[in-house]
Parts: C-alpha cells; sequence; structure tokens
C-alpha cells in the first residue's frame, strides 16, 4: 500500500518542497532509489549520491536544502536519520499483515507464568513457572523465559533469545568443578529490545538486570549479575563477563569483551572488539584494537610489544644518572 508525501509529513511534522499527492510504493536508499520511492540523507559525505538519486523524494537536513532543491522533491527537518526511524514505524503500521493468534498454539506457557493480555507470544516459545510477561511485550519464536524471571512492557525479543539460564558458577574441588546453584533470576525492563540468540543469564543470588531502554544486538553474552543501565546499546558478540556494571547511556561496538566486576560509567562509548580490563569511569571512547597488518609484520610489531616493558626499565636506568647530576 503506497502512502503519499502529504500523508507522511502529516503524521511525522518536517517542512514537505514537493507535491503532496506524490504516491511513495517503497523506502529505499540513494543510490537505488526510483521515482516511486523515497530515500534519506543522513551525513553529508552522501552528498553525491543525494544528487544523483533518482528517488521521488529525499529526506535532508537544512544544511542540505539547496542541493536537495536542485534534484526535486523533498523533507527537510533537523534530524533525517531519526525521521528516517519514525517513517520505518510508520510504513510498518500501514502496512501490518492482519493480527495472528495472541498466543501461538506451540507456545509452552506454565500455569503459574503470569502473561499481559496484551502480550504476544511466538512459535515454540517456553515461558516458565514464575516468569512474566509485560503489557504489549512481544517474544518471538523460541523465545525462553525462564522460572521468576520477569520481562517488562512493550519489549521485543527475537527468535532464540534465553531468559535465565543459570550462570557460569563453578567452585573448584580437587580438580573437579561443584556448581554453584543460580538462586536469583533476570529482571528486565520496559522498551527493551533483545536480537536473536542473545542470552541473559539468571543472577547466583540477586538479579541479573536490564534497566528500561537497552537494546541488545544479536549473539550477545550477558553473565550472571550483570547490570545494564537505562539505553545502553550493544552490538553483536558482545560478551559480558559476571558482575560487570555497565551505566546508563553507553555503547558498546560489536565483538567487544567486559570483564567481570567491572564498572563502566554513563555515557563510555567501547569501540568495536575492544577488551575492557578495568573500570571506566569517566564518559568518553575508548578503544584497545591492535590494528590489522599483514602477518610477518604483525608478528614482528607484537614481538617488540612483548619487549616494551624491558625496554622502559632500561630507559629509566639511563635517565637516573642524569637526574642525580642535575640535583648535584
Amino acid at each position: 500500500m503506497a502512502l503519499r508525501l502529504g500523508a507522511i509529513v502529516e503524521a511525522l511534522g518536517g517542512e514537505l518542497q514537493g507535491d503532496p499527492a506524490l504516491s511513495i510504493e517503497r523506502l529505499a536508499p540513494l543510490a537505488t532509489a526510483q521515482a516511486d520511492a523515497l530515500g534519506f540523507l543522513s551525513h553529508p559525505k552522501y552528498r553525491k549520491e543525494l544528487a544523483a538519486s533518482q528517488a521521488g523524494c529525499v529526506i535532508v537536513s537544512p544544511a542540505m536544502r539547496e542541493l536537495a532543491a536542485q534534484r526535486g522533491a523533498f523533507i527537510v527537518t533537523a534530524d533525517p536519520y531519526l525521521y528516517f526511524a519514525r517513517l520505518t514505524q510508520l510504513w510498518k503500521k500501514s502496512h501490518a499483515r492482519p493480527a495472528s493468534a495472541r498466543i501461538h498454539p506451540s507456545a509452552v506457557i506454565d500455569p503459574d507464568a503470569q502473561i499481559d493480555p496484551s502480550a504476544r507470544i511466538g512459535a515454540l516459545c517456553v515461558v516458565e513457572r514464575g516468569a512474566r510477561i509485560g503489557a504489549a511485550t512481544v517474544l518471538k519464536s523460541r523465545v525462553t523465559v525462564s522460572e521468576d524471571c520477569t520481562v517488562g512492557a512493550r519489549c521485543l525479543l527475537h527468535p532464540g533469545v534465553v531468559i535465565g539460564a543459570d550462570g557460569f558458577g563453578l567452585a573448584p574441588h580437587e580438580g573437579a568443578w561443584v556448581k554453584i546453584e543460580q538462586l536469583g533470576a533476570v529482571r528486565i525492563g520496559d522498551d527493551v529490545e533483545i536480537g536473536a540468540n542473545t542470552c541473559v543469564d539468571r543472577g547466583a543470588l540477586e538479579d541479573t538486570v536490564i534497566e528500561d531502554g537497552v537494546k541488545l544486538d544479536n549473539l550477545i553474552q550477558i553473565g550472571h549479575n550483570v547490570r545494564v543501565g537505562k539505553h545502553t546499546a550493544m552490538a553483536g558478540c558482545v560478551g559480558v563477563a559476571g558482575s560487570a556494571d555497565i551505566g546508563a547511556n553507553c555503547t558498546i561496538g560489536g565483538g567487544a569483551i567486559v570483564l567481570g566486576h567491572l564498572k563502566l560509567a554513563d555515557g563510555v562509548h567501547i569501540s568495536a572488539a575492544t577488551v575492557v580490563t578495568r573500570s571506566i569511569l569517566k564518559p568518553g571512547q575508548y578503544t584497545g584494537v591492535f590494528p590489522i597488518d599483514d602477518n610477518a609484520a604483525w608478528e614482528k610489531n607484537a614481538a617488540t610489544l612483548k619487549q616494551l616493558h624491558a625496554l622502559r626499565e632500561r630507559l629509566k636506568a639511563l635517565e637516573k644518572p642524569v637526574v642525580q647530576d642535575r640535583k648535584s
């Protein structure tokens, strides 16, 4: 079903320059959009694509107004990327298929679980004893919510998510391991989205906590007793070890690792593939990635790094007499 430009601007705001009756059949990138499509320019570095785009209309910032006017219809808004995000929501809502059964017949729900009447439970999901699912929350297929775990309102859990598996707690004894029973649960706040096959482990004694507005990508591991603050986002394959405390409004890039019992302050941003080995108490961007190189050069650089401490000690020893001479 197409949307008229006028209807889009009426719903989302922005300043339209062009025919409000123009019919938009699809959303598309600037490079491939045709006359029936609406595209957007999120960064000035793509201005060449804007000039060449065949899109019927484009979404631009005020700074790109003149360039957009040279090629045709456009919508001006302060934040084109945010406008595009809201446009995708409008588009999905207007193209929604008829609702299926609220709880799929193949889902397994314990009689002692509490499911809000507005929640939706997908195929092959399991909701165990004492678990609670909040209003308007959606569990896609094969999601497991283990006993006594809580998922708040308006959450979206994608296929394969596991909430409340046992944390990795073991005590060594005579060359073997003795299991530490995980007696806590998982508490997930409102408006949380969790990507496919991500696991959030239950706490050992206290609960693992995911606060409101957190966004977790696919294949993320959240260890037991971790706390993730409000509106923090993590990209795919991040691993957070047990008892780490991550603040609000943080971002953690794909493949990064946060070691256990560390604290990240609010507003900390970790680059992809970084290993966080110490607490970070000051907001900012942090990176710890050894640059890629051809293997021979990488081995030489790695060998040099191993000698840095010894070189530092030698340098300190050489500098010490100089300092003494100056004092004398």
